[in-house]
């Protein structure tokens, strides 16, 4: 029951938005009273741990992971199921960037990302630090791009910066020609991962291991 009450979350995010997900409107989806979710999720929090469950077991199969490949094309597998699910579940697809993993499914798919990284040879201490870099880049790239953040909006860059002088937008103006050009965000988002791997042999051959402030 617990798996049929996830899905219809999903599936009311998938239709109405992240807000509308409640007890109440999964009850009613799944023709259950708000109060008889309880002993199958035990809050309105586990019901979007849940959620972050869900998303996560459907991201490894999109990726169809070669356990035998490397370990660069095992992670660019991974970070364009990313892209895939955010398309998908476009408003549920934020819950990876603001909720743990915190299930025991949601920790095997952690767990998969984690061995990849420690199979591209990062030291063991770094390799939390990697994991986060990593997929704050990924999940906040794919996220901006379904959820229109890289959009050109009510105003293309033009209008935009002209509602000001060029004084008080001096790095617009200079940057103007770049600004105006379409975006390839399949272009771009291959050459942000091929600047990550060149990040990441670097952090695997250093001999120092990056010291955390006091």
């Amino acid at each position: 029951m617990r798996q049929t009450i996830l899905e219809a979350a999903l599936a009311i995010a998938d239709e109405r938005g992240l807000d509308a997900v409640s007890m109440r409107s999964v009850g009613l989806r799944v023709g259950m009273s708000a109060m008889a979710l309880y002993p199958h999720v035990s809050s309105k929090d586990a019901l979007l741990d849940g959620l972050v469950e869900v998303l996560l077991t459907e991201l490894v199969p999109l990726a169809d992971l070669d356990r035998d490949a490397d370990w660069w094309t095992r992670l660019v597998a991974l970070a364009q199921a990313a892209r895939k699910l955010a398309n998908r579940h476009p408003s549920a697809f934020t819950l990876l960037l603001s909720r743990p993993s915190v299930t025991p499914e949601a920790l095997r798919a952690t767990d998969a990302l984690y061995q990849t990284i420690l199979d591209a040879g990062i030291p063991d201490d770094q390799v939390a630090r990697v994991e986060r870099l990593l997929s704050t880049f990924v999940m906040g790239f794919a996220a901006s791009e379904v959820n229109g953040r890289f959009s050109r909006g009510t105003l293309n860059p033009r209008s935009r910066r002209t509602q000001l002088a060029p004084t008080e937008l001096p790095a617009h103006y200079r940057l103007a020609t770049h600004l105006d050009i379409p975006i390839d965000f399949d272009a771009e988002f291959e050459a942000d991962l091929d600047n990550l791997r060149i990040l990441l042999q670097s952090i695997r051959s250093s001999p120092d291991s990056p010291q955390r402030p006091n």
